[in-house]
């Protein structure tokens, strides 16, 4: 597994690297000071995960990113002494898979990266589009959603939520499990951001007043075929 790290702290670089070598001591670690040489890095090396800093020298954390999902999927951790709720939410709008804010710890950031290799692993059902509904389209190779044949364009944490409900088709899933299987972070945290992202999700399929996505009160989320 390789990983790359773009953070202009040279001792958080050290710190991580004594972490991973003494729990995973077969991940190749690459890593930037800068914005600029982590986007080099990422296209030349193809790493299996990134960790951002945001608060970089030369450009900002955010624009990194943006630059990175121009041609690259691959799986980014965000890295930030920055905890306001607007920081997170725009983080993971423009493509991050978690969001960890410093001080963090260290056993906690190698779970986290396990976490998103796994959800990254999707093992398709087949390799063409499966039908959700007689709407609904997904194609689980190349993430792609298909609304009466159109293409809608979902984040990524727009489209693991939708997969979370389509997976359990038919049945509640509840809130924690659905917040697990999207962001990999504690329950209590991210409740009104699932909200938000529902909210959002429903909007781009067209669902209103809701009649896929279903809300069971108190317990969780439906999909409805």
């Amino acid at each position: 597994m390789k990983l790359v790290i773009i953070e202009d702290e040279q001792s958080i670089i050290d710190a991580i690297g004594l972490a991973f070598e003494f729990r995973w001591p077969d991940v190749i670690l690459l890593s930037a000071l800068t914005g600029l040489e982590g986007i080099r890095l990422v296209k030349n090396e193809f790493p299996d995960v990134v960790i951002l800093d945001i608060n970089l020298p030369d450009i900002n954390g955010f624009d990194v990113l943006k630059e990175l999902r121009t041609f690259s999927k691959v799986p980014v951790i965000i890295l930030s002494v920055r905890s306001e709720d607007q920081d997170v939410l725009r983080g993971l709008e423009i493509g991050a898979d978690d969001y960890i804010v410093k001080p963090f710890n260290y056993l906690t950031l190698l779970a986290r990266v396990k976490s998103v290799l796994r959800r990254s692993e999707v093992t398709p059902l087949q390799t063409s589009l499966v039908p959700v509904n007689a709407r609904l389209k997904i194609d689980y190779t190349v993430q792609k959603v298909l609304l009466d044949d159109v293409p809608v364009k979902l984040t990524p944490v727009e489209y693991r939520l939708l997969v979370s409900l389509v997976k359990n088709k038919d049945r509640v899933v509840a809130y924690d499990q659905i917040i697990r299987d999207t962001w990999a972070s504690s329950p209590s945290d991210d409740t009104e951001n699932l909200r938000i992202h529902i909210r959002r999700l429903r909007a781009k399929l067209h669902d209103n007043p809701p009649v896929m996505i279903i809300n069971k009160r108190g317990s969780g989320y439906m999909f409805k075929s």
